[in-house]
């Protein structure tokens, strides 16, 4: 008898950051500098990574952190 394993399917996400010119937008200082955290297979322990991140961060207010959902751009909706 075979063994039926079930496993979540990856939903993979980003974690990077890095100090912004200004707090209006979204505009790198330096490209050269992202932190880039790592790659999760889920929202949840992306949105952990980045907290932390984002929290040992808190001084710098240009120092900004950010979840990308790569599997939308893996597998985006078809029509």
């Amino acid at each position: 008898m075979s063994e039926v394993t079930t496993t979540k399917k990856q939903l993979l996400h980003l974690v990077f950051g890095g100090e912004l010119t200004g707090v209006e937008e979204v505009q790198f200082h330096n490209l050269d500098e992202l932190d880039i955290v790592g790659i999760y297979p889920d929202y949840a322990s992306a949105y952990a990574v980045w907290k932390a991140k984002a929290q040992s961060t808190v001084d710098n207010a240009q120092m900004r952190y950010f979840i990308v959902h790569l599997h939308r751009l893996l597998d985006p909706p078809q029509p």
